[in-house]
């Protein structure tokens, strides 16, 4: 029977897809880690190459970003990663305790289910699938309608690799007909193994009720906080670079400035010397009402826009020069009344002027609290006393210090992994607080030799501490059985 309805061919060919997949994990779990990191390399080899290409199709696609910033994304996913992980061990025999008398066996997943957002599409499908395979496991991408194209040319791409070096193309795979439906199915079905759930909020709940495990993320919000004795130019730069990095479009991006009193005209003049626009209160509000869409959350047609795109659209004049909208905010302005105060994925940053430290940190627990627990939030100090005081407090993932946060929070200018799916802990309703890798897309098997016997676990009787107390019971057997003998 010919399937018309488009909910009912996504199902089918989602059941396609895993039943394909399946039978190529099972020819992949026969390989040894040389072969695995052959294959990943490979992928990540035909990813760089394309780096751009990929970039062009997804900013064409989609309307997001800048193409520069999608092929740094797209390095960052391929070159970057593999550097990352090339020496991790997660086939076979992953680790060797002798003294222990054990070791440790990675055991994948199986089939994992990769969810792949409009905001980063390519470098997202590089990303998880580059993991996916170095983990021993197959994967099967649901991608964003509005990003369909270049997702399936990026898993083209991908699928050459593997098949010129003679593994399974069905390793990864991707649906080429996306509805909710069929997102569903793969999350639910009974061979999926694992779900990385990078995407909206509503996508992120409905991968961890689904029965299956899930890896999921939450919403970024992050706060910057410029404490006084920062380099104000040098922090200034960081945060512009990162708020306008594809402009926005990932979700560990500044979304908030917040700075003491002593030196909060400083900083604003240095914004606008390197290309901030500070709205007036009547700018403001034009610019809330195109942050806002007609349900009251945020509006997706400003989300990677520049900041030039979304005045015109607000009916604001500004610069041509212009680079990041800023909006004063008041030090109480947080939550669903103050659309500067959400994560807003553009070039937007609200601004705040708090009285010291201490305000400042819980202000920036009033916005990670709104929205954004368990994400990350970026401070610029030479107090390395205060950062371990925000460490201690902060219900943050990453906690990035005189870095980009963007660029720091996905572990491109940190020691943090490499990652495009970034954990927010118990805090953010996530299963894990990682940059997620490959690590987290296995099991071990440990594999245990006994040290004692079970007896060695109970106390001795106590009759058998007498010895120990320096008796000796045979001299006092010979001893009764000579006066036995005498009688």
């Amino acid at each position: 029977m010919e399937l018309l309805d488009k909910d009912l061919l996504s199902v089918q060919n989602v059941r396609t897809l895993l039943r394909k997949a399946k039978a190529a994990q099972l020819v992949l779990a026969e390989y040894d880690q040389a072969r695995v990191d052959t294959l990943v390399k490979a992928m990540a080899d035909v990813a760089e190459l394309h780096a751009r290409e990929l970039a062009e199709m997804a900013h064409e696609e989609t309307g997001f970003g800048k193409v520069e910033d999608k092929v740094t994304k797209n390095l960052l996913a391929s070159r970057i990663l593999w550097d990352s992980i090339k020496d991790m061990k997660t086939v076979g025999i992953i680790a060797e305790k002798p003294e222990q008398k054990m070791f440790e066996v990675g055991v994948p997943f199986g089939i994992v289910a990769g969810l792949v957002p409009s905001t980063n599409p390519t470098s997202t499908a590089i990303y998880k699938a580059m993991i996916s395979i170095k983990s021993g496991n197959a994967i099967v991408i649901s991608p964003h309608p509005s990003a369909l194209k270049a997702i399936i040319r990026t898993v083209e791409l991908l699928r050459g690799a593997l098949a010129r070096h003679g593994a399974p193309e069905d390793l990864i795979s991707v649906m080429t007909v996306p509805t909710l439906e069929g997102t569903s199915e793969l999350m639910k079905n009974q061979d999926t193994g694992i779900i990385l759930a990078t995407g909206g909020s509503a996508m992120v709940r409905a991968a961890y009720s689904s029965g299956t495990p899930a890896l999921g993320v939450g919403p970024g919000n992050v706060p910057a906080f410029i404490e006084r004795t920062a380099d104000i130019k040098k922090a200034v730069h960081h945060v512009i670079t990162s708020t306008t990095f594809d402009n926005g479009t990932i979700c560990a991006s500044e979304q908030h400035v917040v700075v003491e009193h002593a030196i909060a005209d400083q900083v604003k003049a240095e914004m606008i010397a390197q290309g901030c626009y500070f709205l007036n209160e009547a700018e403001i509000a034009k610019v809330e009402k195109v942050i806002v869409n007609e349900r009251g959350g945020l509006n997706a047609r400003i989300v990677g826009k520049a900041a030039t795109v979304i005045a015109e659209m607000a009916g604001v004049q500004v610069p041509a020069s212009t680079r990041v909208l800023v909006g004063e905010q008041g030090r109480n302005n947080v939550g669903k009344k103050f659309p500067f105060s959400w994560e807003k994925l553009s070039p937007l940053l609200g601004f705040y002027r708090v009285n010291d430290a201490h305000d400042a940190c819980e202000l920036c627990l009033d916005l990670l609290t709104y929205e954004g627990a368990g994400h990350t939030l970026a401070i610029h100090t030479q107090n390395d006393a205060l950062v371990r005081e925000f460490a201690l407090k902060k219900p943050v993932s990453r906690l990035v210090v005189n870095t980009p946060s963007t660029h720091g929070g996905v572990g491109a200018t940190t020691g943090i992994a490499p990652a495009f799916t970034l954990g927010c802990g118990s805090v953010g309703g996530s299963a894990t607080s990682d940059n997620v890798t490959p690590l987290n897309l296995i099991t071990k098997r440990y594999v245990a030799y006994g040290l004692i016997e079970p007896e060695e676990l109970s106390p001795a009787p106590a009759a058998a501490t007498v010895e120990a107390a320096g008796v000796d019971i045979e001299a006092i057997t010979r001893m009764v059985l000579a006066q036995l003998q005498g009688r």
